[in-house]
């Protein structure tokens, strides 16, 4: 990084922390400070609603997710706009009526206060971890690639999310992501226009497309029944329809963003707008992914992405093996590049290509096996590194810097608003409902403390958190355990007046064990847990109240 990386990357970060600071730094009472005196306007709640979604991870590991599995990933999002349409024609609507802070104090109303204080402590869990993660994500990664210490570098964005959020609240939160949002979406629009323009002479977008669909990178659906299969159609389409029900519909660091809507219309037309944009914006990150996976055709590309492993296994006793690995891959990839560069379209040349690349996937797969050889707890998987390491290697001064402020700015606009909910959720739902009633402003300071607990508690997290996986996939799975007992409780509450408080806690609780089960012995899609857990959830309180009236009677 030059010194004109380091001032567009301390100048945005500053911007967005002060601005925060200046536009919203006093609050009178809890709805000026978690609801933003409710004067969003519908575009100000699209973007916020898109901003916590997009967290670093997104921008990390999607692109690395799109360079060696293709565009399929995006079938992950298919159930989101009929998810749209559900949540603003049912749960907004009730909400705003109610006149809620957050989405569980509706449960009180319907059901009873172990209902309530249940739920609001299984979002509590699955939230606060998403927030050590949302730290830790870029803050592993940038500490491996750029050498930076990790205990600092979570700090730092701790530290910069706490100051904002905590003093100035659910405006501070939704302000910031307007601009965070304009930074990622220039970021990202630029390096694809600079990805595309270093590709060699003759190669331009449309032969791109063409490489990289005879690549299999452009399979994008995929419509077997493999419930093992993490991204096909119909997962998306069900369990994907699932997650977003209950993240969007039932999660407080979603909820809040549009409860702070001027009006119900105001509200429901900034959830239609994440409905409309967000799928197109998938595949735009995912395609930036494709782009570099070309680009990569024709640049030598590393046979891992992760520095740290392969500086481990070149410091062991495989290292002679891994060197000749390596260099069987270049052999390989020089071989790809020459065939390309022919562009011969014969079908000889499309079968020669398609060996060529499994022999160069196999080669990668080795290179793997002999870093788990060398310590099992390495991280292999290297599709959070394509990115960055394409950033760092092959981007000009400026927009390195750009890009870099792009990743810090999706981490802390997804973390504030995690912390913005969770210090809602504890103030309004734990410590509100259960204390003497005290005055505005005791409120107030209660929850900029609870927003610098909960910061505290996610940097801790965040400090001592390891690498598992895909960090986007990650996320999700965290999400999935929850989610689907969350949704189920909540559709009981909307949909079936019938079931009572006490079949509805008892059914929440033994179907969250029985997808706790499913997920710790690996036996089906983290997908398909969203769909299970709300299903048994209904089931379940539906028997249990059947049961409870019969012996009532």
């Amino acid at each position: 990084m030059q010194i004109f990386d380091w001032i567009i990357l301390g100048v945005t970060l500053a911007f967005i922390v002060l601005y925060g600071i200046w536009k919203n730094n006093s609050h009178e009472n809890i709805k000026e400070y978690l609801k933003g005196g409710n004067e969003a306007r519908w575009w100000t709640v699209g973007l916020s609603v898109m901003a916590t979604q997009a967290s670093a991870i997104t921008f990390l590991s999607t692109p690395g997710q799109a360079f060696h599995d293709g565009m399929g990933f995006v079938q992950f999002y298919f159930g989101l706009p009929f998810a749209m349409l559900i949540i603003c024609l049912f749960f907004i609507p009730v909400y705003h009526r109610l006149n809620v802070y957050t989405a569980y104090e509706f449960l009180e109303k319907r059901f009873d206060l172990k209902v309530r204080t249940l739920t609001a402590l299984l979002f509590l869990i699955q939230r606060g971890l998403a927030a050590g993660i949302t730290i830790y994500a870029p803050a592993i990664i940038l500490s491996v690639v750029l050498g930076w210490n990790l205990k600092v570098l979570v700090l730092l964005v701790g530290s910069l999310v706490i100051t904002y959020t905590m003093i100035g609240g659910t405006k501070a939160v939704n302000v910031t992501q307007k601009q965070q949002m304009f930074i990622i979406f220039l970021g990202m629009f630029l390096a694809f226009g600079f990805i595309i323009k270093q590709f060699p002479e003759g190669i331009g977008f449309h032969e791109a497309i063409k490489i990289a669909g005879k690549a299999g990178k452009l399979n994008v659906l995929d419509f077997s029944f493999n419930l093992n299969s993490r991204y096909t159609f119909w997962s998306g389409l069900t369990g994907g329809f699932f997650l977003a029900l209950s993240y969007f519909g039932t999660d407080q660091s979603q909820v809040q963003r549009y409860l702070s809507g001027k009006s119900l219309k105001e509200s429901q037309m900034g959830l239609v707008m994440n409905g409309v944009l967000k799928i197109p914006m998938q595949f735009f990150i995912l395609l930036v992914g494709v782009m570099v996976f070309i680009f990569y055709q024709f640049e030598p590309s590393p046979i891992n992405f992760n520095p740290k492993a392969i500086a481990a296994v070149k410091k062991s006793e495989v290292a002679e093996a891994f060197h000749l690995l390596e260099l069987k891959n270049k052999a390989t990839q020089k071989e790809i590049r020459t065939k390309l560069l022919n562009k011969t379209l014969s079908v000889s040349f499309q079968e020669e290509i398609t060996q060529l690349s499994t022999i160069e996937k196999a080669q990668r797969q080795e290179a793997k096996n002999l870093i788990k050889s060398v310590n099992p707890s390495l991280e292999t998987n290297d599709k959070d590194y394509v990115f960055i390491s394409f950033i760092l290697g092959h981007l000009p001064t400026g927009l390195i810097g750009l890009l870099l402020a792009v990743i810090f700015s999706a981490a802390m606009s997804s973390t504030a608003s995690e912390l913005n909910a969770l210090a809602a959720t504890t103030t309004i739902d734990l410590y509100q409902r259960n204390v003497v009633e005290k005055s505005p402003a005791h409120y107030v300071t209660v929850s900029k403390g609870f927003t610098l607990l909960w910061g505290i508690i996610a940097i801790l997290f965040a400090s001592i958190g390891n690498l598992f996986e895909n960090l986007i996939q990650l996320v999700n799975i965290i999400g999935s355990v929850f989610y689907g007992t969350i949704l189920g409780i909540f559709l009981i509450a909307i949909f079936i007046k019938y079931v009572k408080g006490n079949a509805v806690f008892w059914a929440a609780i033994i179907s969250e064990g029985i997808v706790l089960l499913l997920f710790s012995n690996d036996l089906v899609s983290f997908l398909w847990l969203n769909l299970i857990g709300a299903i048994l959830t209904v089931v379940f309180a539906l028997l249990l109240q059947i049961t409870l009236s019969t012996k009532n009677e």
